[in-house]
């Protein structure tokens, strides 16, 4: 692996996800084709044949790193093991499952990046559109949602989405806790970073299983949104400040 850092770095985290693993790296890697970069498969301590499914992968695509965690920990843990490994200033993230079409990460990616961003632009999330999920799982997620935009007044339509593009060095100075992930644009604001959405597509699982049931995610949704209510009550912003 050469030294020198690539410009974008993607994090995926993963927990058995065999027979979707493989084709997901190989789909980034196309996706990002003609741009600088790297994968980061994070392995959440799989039971199945994630591991091995990875490490053939790193074959075809020498740009996938491959961490394994030694015990399993989540979903927001396996993704900060990520930005903590990533080389590159601009890191996209996916969920591993193989329901985020890679396709969609260049257009996050030039959002972001972009000459006349806002100077605090720090995050650009997606937003599924014709999400292929379950009557009920959209209408869980529709509930969960709304009352997360009403409470943190976040803006956010979709904080499920796995499709997300950020600067590492805003992602790094946010507060870590379990669940982190979905509340991410929250935890932005707080800091005062801007973010913006993005509109992106949506598939059916291939291989695997859902990892969460709704009623798990619905309390502990509840039990987090306190506790960001909490953080955000807390909070104190210093206007920007300069060395003189």
């Amino acid at each position: 692996m050469a030294s020198r850092a690539p410009a974008i770095s993607v994090v995926v985290p993963m927990h058995n996800e065999a027979g979707n693993a493989g084709a997901l790296v190989g789909e980034i890697a196309q996706a990002l084709a003609g741009h600088d970069f790297e994968i980061i498969a994070v392995n959440d301590a799989s039971s199945d044949e994630t591991l091995a499914e990875l490490q053939g992968a790193k074959a075809g695509v020498p740009q996938l790193r491959v961490i394994n965690h030694r015990s399993n920990a989540g979903q927001s843990r396996a993704v900060r093991t990520g930005f903590l490994a990533a080389r590159g200033s601009i890191v996209c993230t996916l969920d591993g499952d193989g329901q985020n079409p890679p396709g969609d990460l260049p257009a996050l990616v030039a959002q972001l990046t972009r000459p006349d961003a806002p100077g605090q632009l720090a995050m650009v999330g997606g937003e599924r559109v014709g999400r292929q999920d379950s009557a009920w799982k959209k209408f869980a997620s529709r509930i969960g949602n709304g009352i997360r935009k009403r409470l943190l007044n976040d803006d956010a339509k979709d904080t499920g989405c796995g499709i997300k593009v950020m600067r590492r060095e805003a992602y790094l100075s946010l507060p870590y806790f379990d669940h982190q992930h979905r509340f991410l644009p929250a935890l932005m604001k707080r800091e005062g970073y801007a973010v913006e959405f993005h509109p992106v597509s949506h598939r059916p699982r291939i291989a695997g299983k859902s990892k969460y049931t709704n009623i798990g995610r619905l309390f502990a949704s509840i039990s987090d949104i306190m506790g960001v209510m909490w953080l955000n009550s807390r909070s104190r912003q210093t206007g920007g400040w300069d060395e003189v």
